[in-house]
């Protein structure tokens, strides 16, 4: 096997003098960095915003006041299972999806 990494020509010189073949276990150690970077760098940081969000939907209550990844400012009228209603002018109410709503924030008044 030839590659321009230089990681994996010193794990070649590490894992095996010349002439003997490499061994399986040395060869592993590369795929598994990488899986743990992507780990690290990508999916923890995923799980923990989305347990965050998550929270936040749990949390919300009547009276709390919102913005919403559209940019629709208001108050809480109504929380529902599926839907919450969004109160954004006397007398005018939206019902938006929870999921469209994940990425609303609190704000203070």
């Amino acid at each position: 096997m030839t590659t321009t990494d230089p990681l994996f020509g010193m794990l070649l010189a590490l894992g095996a003098s010349p002439g003997q073949q490499i061994s399986p276990l040395i060869q592993l150690i590369p795929f598994a960095l990488v899986l743990a970077i992507f780990y690290f760098v990508i999916l923890l940081p995923t799980r923990n915003k989305q347990k965050k969000v998550e929270a936040f939907l749990a949390a919300l209550k009547v009276g709390d006041k919102v913005v919403t990844s559209g940019g629709i400012f208001g108050s809480i009228a109504k929380v529902g299972e599926d839907a919450v209603q969004l109160q954004i002018a006397p007398n005018v109410r939206v019902d938006i999806s929870r999921d469209h709503f994940a990425w609303a924030a609190a704000r203070k008044s």
